[in-house]
């Protein structure tokens, strides 16, 4: 049985662009790649609404991933594989913080995972680390003045991942190569785009780590 963390945000959490109770459980991306990978897998969803990189939000108590993510591999041990898909909220205005500084938080996270045992026989796990979409228009939404000049920053998160990835010798995928965030809110995606990105990851998790089921 391969075992695989998915660390991330609201996204990831399955939050709806349009508010009220998160996506079902066969809906969010995690859930999606659970169900696509099938028998020989086990899917662990960790989104937490909010969650940042390696930053302390003055406002929202408790969201550093950085903070958060040792205790959690040790009670999730061992494990094959993290995902990690965090930098969309380290977008927000109260940060002024560019996409460049956003990419190495998340190479932190990368690092943080490769420092650890808690993958099989005591060695780290594997990491794929996911470059967050870029957001939608965000004039008229909720998120205007939250996200205020986050648009073009996020248009820059696919090159800056990936060369975080390439330097730590970590796997690596665009999701802005295959979703869109939903013009509703810009920040969060509808369904189809959940069910396109559990596919891609299914696919990219199939390359790096084979079922172990006959």
């Amino acid at each position: 049985m391969r075992t695989i963390l998915c660390y991330g945000d609201s996204n990831t959490h399955g939050a709806a662009p349009r508010g009220g109770p998160r996506f079902d459980l066969h809906v969010r991306w995690p859930g999606v790649l659970r169900d696509t990978l099938g028998a020989g897998y086990w899917i662990i969803e960790e989104g937490c609404s909010g969650r940042t990189t390696v930053w302390e939000d003055p406002i929202e108590q408790h969201k550093n991933g950085a903070l958060y993510l040792p205790a959690l591999l040790e009670s999730h041990r061992p494990l094959d594989l993290v995902i990690i898909l965090l930098g969309t909220n380290d977008l927000k205005h109260r940060f002024g913080l560019n996409a460049h500084d956003i990419s190495r938080g998340a190479g932190t996270l990368v690092d943080i995972c490769r420092r650890s045992d808690a993958g099989p026989a005591n060695q780290p796990p594997q990491v794929l680390l996911l470059a967050p979409p870029p957001l939608a228009p965000l004039a008229g939404t909720f998120f205007t003045e939250m996200f205020a000049g986050a648009e073009e920053k996020s248009r820059r998160f696919g090159a800056h991942y990936q060369q975080v990835a390439s330097e730590r010798g970590c796997h690596f995928l665009d999701t802005g190569k295959i979703i869109v965030s939903s013009p509703v809110d810009a920040i969060h995606w509808e369904a189809p785009e959940h069910a396109k990105l559990g596919a891609a990851v299914a696919a990219k998790i199939r390359e790096i780590l084979p079922s172990t089921e006959a």
